[in-house]
């Protein structure tokens, strides 16, 4: 690269009082080119990058250290300097669009606020301006879409909502600060290409932050690898996979899943069946700006879990899946279909005979933090179960099998004493899953329970899971968007599709032969093992 660098970071340093949070990095940005920030939860990067963009004011804080943005210093600079800066020569887009958007206005109006603010365009021009960005970014039906309200978009439309907010005014740098988290991973590849032809076009600088290698490994040309608050690999992206140097950055390369590494030997086909679902149908009343209407998120499900088998069930947001988990629980109303768990009826069970099988079954779910009570100690929220099923005689009896589950799943006993807050994601996720083993269940529904997590915890959650499900013979649901975490965890796998199962096979089988051409475009989404 020649020319000035669009963003020079030099000895940037973060502290918020006597806490160093940021340990002087330095990195440099040209134009057209992707710079990976990467690094698990608490390692800064975030925080690195939205300093370094001026983004990051809180009581307390303190930023010094020095970077341009192609000489304009914004480190220190004034409100009215950023305020120039942010949506027009600096992009961002978040990874939750969700709390991004305004919920209170239309996408039209959240659209040309940039071009009208800073590029004095007309309302009409600007409008111009909107449905252009909204076909750019592969929205169907622009027009109609710049009357819609963020809630009435899918997780993927918003996401690009947020990309066309970002490029609205051209910028000469976007920071995208983990936008394709928490989307399935086809979404996330027509967002990772989508991103890659803006910057063909334009030839604006990215700077790319994430918690995932192998996304990193797609779109990035120069990789910062962060850990406590220190930059401590830098290099070319080939060079990061190929010829890693830092412990620190193998470990990240060695948590990976990747397909076909680890599969996991078939059940025996004599045993036990736990759960046989048939036919299940599940239909929604919704509305619309044309009316209400019927929507059949489930149709015709069948499947069955046998004894110490895990059933993965894969697919595009939008497919049924945790539709189907909250069928089995009781969190969607079934409109057809027969569900038995072991001899018992499911859906037509009531009284003493519900609450057994309530029991029975239970659901880990993706976010640890809202799932559990924060006003709660761990005790307590492993507990609850317990005391509800009255399973416990006494405080004593309760407070032995709270240290037992802890430590079924490697945590120390003292951690009953804390509160969620005071847990990092991953051991939130480990009280959750002691939780749902507190009755001993016969089946555990997992919906999308790791997406959520650094890669390392989520390979250590997953070797947990499969270590107590050889331990405890329990039966396994495992909804999930990451094939290959899928494949790792599961025996069999259901590929949903529009409420449908559109093909079932044995995990290994599935991915090393698909019959569908729906799989085998779920399978060549999934980030590959080196970047090509």
């Amino acid at each position: 690269m020649t020319g000035r660098p669009v963003l020079s970071v030099r000895d940037l340093r973060v502290s918020i009082g006597s806490r160093p949070i940021v340990r002087g990095i330095s990195f440099d940005v040209d134009a057209g080119e992707t710079v990976g920030v990467v690094g698990e939860s608490g390692s800064g990067k975030s925080m690195t990058v939205l300093s370094a963009t001026g983004l990051f004011r809180a009581a307390g804080a303190q930023v010094t250290g020095s970077s341009a943005l192609l000489g304009t210093e914004l480190v220190g600079a004034s409100r009215r300097t950023l305020r120039a800066v942010h949506g027009d020569r600096v992009g961002f887009v978040f990874q939750d669009p969700a709390t991004s958007l305004n919920p209170l206005l239309t996408i039209e109006q959240q659209l040309v606020e940039g071009p009208r603010t800073h590029r004095g365009l007309t309302p009409r021009a600007a409008r111009r301006r909107a449905l252009e960005l909204l076909e750019a970014v592969g929205i169907r039906e622009p027009e109609r879409r710049l009357a819609a309200y963020p809630h009435q978009l899918s997780g993927g439309q918003k996401q690009r909502v947020m990309i066309a907010i970002a490029i609205a005014c051209d910028p000469t740098l976007l920071v995208a600060d983990e936008p394709t988290t928490a989307l399935d991973v086809t979404t996330q590849a027509q967002i990772i290409d989508l991103v890659a032809a803006t910057q063909e076009r334009t030839g604006m600088a990215v700077v790319w932050i994430s918690h995932d290698l192998g996304v990193i490994g797609q779109v990035a040309d120069r990789v910062s690898v962060l850990q406590h608050g220190e930059a401590v690999e830098q290099a070319g992206v080939h060079e990061v996979f190929d010829a890693p140097r830092h412990e620190y950055t193998r470990t990240l390369l060695a948590a990976r899943p990747v397909l076909g590494r680890d599969q996991r030997r078939p059940i025996a086909p004599d045993a036990d069946r736990v759960l046989s679902v048939a036919d299940l149908d599940v239909r929604f009343r919704v509305a619309s700006p044309g009316g209400r209407h019927t929507v059949r998120a489930v149709s015709g499900v069948s499947f069955e879990v046998r004894r110490g088998e895990t059933l993965g069930i894969v697919g595009e947001s939008g497919s049924g899946k945790s539709t189907v988990a909250n069928a089995l629980t009781g969190l969607a109303r079934v409109n057809a279909g027969r569900v038995t768990l072991r001899d018992a009826d499911v859906l037509a069970a009531t009284g003493a005979r519900a609450r057994g099988i309530r029991r029975s079954l239970a659901m880990v779910f993706q976010d640890p933090f809202s799932a559990l009570d924060p006003r709660m100690r761990v005790e307590a929220a492993i507990a609850e179960p317990l005391v509800e099923h009255r399973l416990v005689a006494d405080g004593a009896a309760r407070t032995r099998r709270v240290r037992e589950l802890l430590e079924l799943v490697a945590l120390p006993a003292e951690f009953a004493a804390r509160y969620p807050h005071e847990l990092s994601g991953g051991q939130r996720q480990r009280v959750c899953i002691a939780r749902a083993l507190a009755c001993e269940p016969e089946l555990v529904i997992f919906d999308e329970s790791t997406a959520s997590l650094d890669v390392s915890i989520q390979a250590r959650v997953i070797e947990l899971l499969i270590e107590l499900q050889e331990r405890l013979g329990t039966a396994y649901l495992f909804i999930g968007h990451d094939l290959a975490v899928v494949e790792r965890m599961s025996h069999r796998i259901a590929v949903m599709r529009n409420g449908e199962i559109v093909e079932s096979a044995p995990s290994a089988e599935l991915y090393r032969s698909p019959r569908t051409d729906y799989t085998r475009r779920l399978i060549a989404a999934i980030p590959p093992e080196r970047p090509a």
